[in-house]
Parts: structure tokens; C-alpha cells; sequence
């Protein structure tokens, strides 16, 4: 009898994996690299669920499928209206005549890659629906646990400018998500080449080979977590975030989740660039993404242009940043 031995990778090759799927999805996506490596380490981060928020038109349904086939992932799309039920998404059992017995009809959320397009045109009720999925990669069903594909990943998107016939996502589910990004607008050259492959191509569809493959990007995700972390840098993640909680704009400040993100993309990012330790700007380089979603401002303050921004940028300045040494 055999048994198969899970893959095990070092840190040079998971960051020649990363980069390889970043050009590849290059391929589709011009002049978005920062992005893309920000969205890669969050890939890489146990519980790397992304929320994409801006505006119509900038490629953020093209991002996440192109990572799916880089990564050779089953990927699934729901469109989120006002009228979808929690059903629409998990599944449920349905009677079968012919065996006379009701059999379990597995929703789209069955997959290693989820987009929720446009969450915010949910009900909160719809909505919910995805909470026990993000956190604990399991749905119930009538009484019983199924578990759901590993990885599992969830990239939402929605739209700042259109709020009419919208339910905001509660703090609880927006907490779950681990960075929140914006994708912007190309350069005039950027979207000048984006013209030029589509009339070279002359078709929509761009054909993109799979990197790795479910088992690999595992791998992956082990070989992060190896990844050494200095008790001074750990100490100043714990920093930043208690910060956002004493702030005097803040109503309610970052979660111990926050903490935890911190921690598992500044491994991420640190494996990205080929290192086994973690420096602090690793950590400075999601500060905005990771703590931005996770804080409430005070209403009172509003009149005076404050923004969740503007507030963890004033945090990043105010706490000192470790000095460690040269090698490690």
C-alpha cells in the first residue's frame, strides 16, 4: 500500500512559481503589476478572501479568472442581484423520482475560486450565506457539514459609485475579507497596448496556461508559512492595529483579525520576493489594504473629509518602525 506524500517546495521556488502566474496573467492584464503581487500574496495567505472595489469596465471579473486558469483552479462566477437566495449559492438537497430519495445538488460555491460580482446587490440575508464558507471552508446543509474544495478563495467586487439598490456589507462579513483593493484606471499607454493585442488578437478570448495546480499552490502556502518572523516586526504588526483602536477619529478600531492578516501577507510577500524572514515594510505594504475595511470613523468627523485612509496613513507614521539587523 502507498501513500501519496504531500509536496513540499522551498522558498526560491514558490517565488519563481508567483512570479511565473503574475506574468502570466500579464497576459490579460496590462500594466496592473502591483496589484497583481498584492493579490498573489493574498492568494498565498491562508484565508486570503479579496474584496475588489472600483468602478465599472476595469477588469476586475478578467483578474480573477485569469488568476483561476494561471493557477489551475476550478473557478465559478455568481452574479449577485437583489432576488438571489442563499440556496443560489450553496445548493440544496432536491428530490430524485427515480431513486426516490432526495440527493444533494452542490451549489457554485463548490469551487477553489469564488467571484461574488457586485456583492453589495444582495440581500444581507444572501449575503450571509458566504460567512460560515470564508471562515471555517464548510457549508451546513439541512443538518449536515460539506465540506468545501481547498484552497478556497473568495474575490467580491462592488462597485463606490452606484448605491442606489444596495445593502452595504455588515462590519462582520467585510472583517472576513482580508484586503480590500482598487484595480484603477490604465495610463493612456497601458490602454493603448490593451487596443493593440485586442485588434493583434482579433478575438475576445485569451487563451492562458495553468502555472500550478491545486496540490503545487498548497505546497506553496507550507512553504509561507516557514517563513521566520522577528519578535520586534511581530510587535510592530501588534502596534499598528492597537493604534487604529486608541485613534481619536475611530470609533471602532482593527480586529485581532487584522493582526493575523498582517501577519500571513507579510509572509506572503516576504516568500513573493524570494526571502525566508520578514522585514517591516513587508508589512507597511498592506498596512492600507489589510487595516482601511476594519476601521469606523467617527460620524461627527465626516464634515471634515476624514477618510479610513488618511487615518491609518497617520498610524503608519506615528508608530516607530523596528531596526533589526543586517542578516538574519
Amino acid at each position: 500500500m502507498t501513500t501519496n506524500q504531500p509536496i513540499t517546495m522551498t522558498i526560491e521556488e514558490t517565488a519563481e512559481l508567483c512570479e511565473q502566474v503574475i506574468q502570466e496573467v500579464e497576459k490579460a492584464v496590462v500594466g496592473k503589476r502591483s496589484v497583481l503581487s498584492l493579490m498573489m500574496a493574498a492568494f498565498l495567505a491562508s484565508g486570503g478572501h479579496i474584496i475588489l472595489e472600483d468602478y465599472p469596465g476595469l477588469a476586475k471579473t478578467l483578474i480573477a479568472n485569469s488568476f483561476a486558469r494561471a493557477l489551475g483552479m476550478d473557478f465559478k462566477r455568481i452574479q449577485f442581484t437583489p432576488d438571489l437566495l442563499p440556496g443560489d449559492i450553496t445548493g440544496g438537497y432536491v428530490f430524485n423520482s427515480n431513486q426516490n430519495q432526495f440527493t444533494l445538488r452542490k451549489g457554485p460555491i463548490f469551487t477553489n475560486i469564488l467571484l461574488a460580482d457586485e456583492i453589495n446587490r444582495a440581500s444581507p440575508k444572501t449575503q450571509s450565506a458566504l460567512l460560515e464558507a470564508m471562515q471555517e471552508y464548510q457549508v451546513t446543509l439541512e443538518g449536515e457539514t460539506q465540506a468545501l474544495p481547498m484552497p478556497f478563495i473568495v474575490i467580491a467586487t462592488q462597485n463606490p459609485i452606484e448605491y442606489e439598490g444596495t445593502f452595504p456589507l455588515p462590519e462582520a462579513q467585510l472583517d472576513r475579507f482580508m484586503v480590500k483593493l482598487s484595480v484603477g484606471y490604465p495610463k493612456p499607454e497601458e490602454e493603448d497596448e490593451i487596443l493593440k493585442r485586442r485588434a493583434e488578437r482579433k478575438r475576445d478570448e485569451l487563451a492562458l496556461r495553468a502555472v500550478t495546480n491545486p496540490e503545487v499552490f498548497l505546497a506553496m502556502r507550507r512553504a509561507v508559512e516557514e517563513i521566520y518572523v522577528d519578535p520586534d516586526v511581530r510587535r510592530y504588526m501588534v502596534d499598528l492595529v492597537a493604534k487604529t483602536r486608541l485613534h481619536r477619529q475611530v470609533v471602532v478600531g482593527a480586529s485581532p483579525r487584522g493582526s493575523l492578516a498582517l501577519l500571513k501577507l507579510a509572509r506572503a510577500w516576504a516568500g513573493i520576493a524570494g526571502r525566508n524572514y520578514v522585514l517591516p515594510d513587508d508589512i507597511k505594504a498592506f498596512a492600507q489594504p489589510v487595516l482601511a475595511h476594519r476601521i469606523i470613523l467617527d460620524p461627527a468627523l465626516w464634515d471634515v473629509k476624514t477618510t479610513d485612509r488618511s487615518v491609518v496613513d497617520e498610524v503608519i507614521r506615528s508608530v516607530p518602525v523596528p531596526v533589526l539587523p543586517e542578516e538574519k
